[in-house]
């Protein structure tokens, strides 16, 4: 019985994980300006000068950076997308490792997490051979989201939105190096 419930908390903590990833992804694309002024973007932080007096002090501190202001924008957008998956990764990885490193885990439980961290390395390979190959057609830049039965494509074009026939690029690209149907396979214009 105890090892079912091991089995059973191994599972719920990889599905709850693999929720958060998708989440992050689908909620996370807002820009800044899509938001009121003065509420906070989940993972935004503000610089506070510690020698300035003035009331306006951090935001004063926050709006000399545009940095800052731009990461869910352009280039870094990418930037941030690709280390928040990494994040959310490797806390995966670390969670799927422990439960196969505890002390009497059941052998199921401790392949069953091997298992789990070698889907996710794959899909880690995946991503960035993606990445790699549409950057090489000449696109701007690439970010690959994939999960058990899909796969999202966010591609940035200098000249642009993409076209159909943009798409028809990506999505081959996606569907061969990833495996998954055509029908398993979003492409999105980063904006």
């Amino acid at each position: 019985m105890r090892n079912w419930k091991r089995y059973a908390v191994t599972a719920t903590m990889v599905v709850l994980v693999g929720a958060a990833v998708f989440l992050n992804f689908k909620y996370g694309s807002n820009s800044p300006q899509d938001t009121d002024a003065g509420t906070k973007i989940l993972g935004e932080s503000t610089l506070v000068s510690g020698g300035e007096s003035s009331s306006g002090g951090a935001q004063e501190a926050a709006s000399s950076n545009p940095d800052e202001e731009s990461v869910y924008t352009g280039s870094d957008y990418f930037a941030s997308a690709r280390l928040t998956r990494q994040q959310a990764r490797d806390n995966a990885i670390s969670l799927l490792q422990k439960a196969a490193d505890e002390k009497g885990a059941a052998q199921d439980v401790v392949d069953k997490a091997s298992d789990g961290i070698q889907v996710l390395a794959s899909y880690t390979m995946k991503e960035a051979q993606i990445e790699n190959l549409v950057t090489a057609k000449g696109y701007a830049d690439c970010v690959a989201f994939m999960g058990d039965d899909s796969i999202s494509v966010v591609v940035s074009k200098e000249s642009g939105e993409l076209t159909s026939e943009d798409v028809a690029k990506i999505m081959d690209i996606a569907c061969t190096e990833s495996g998954y149907s055509p029908s398993a396979v979003k492409v999105m214009s980063a904006n």
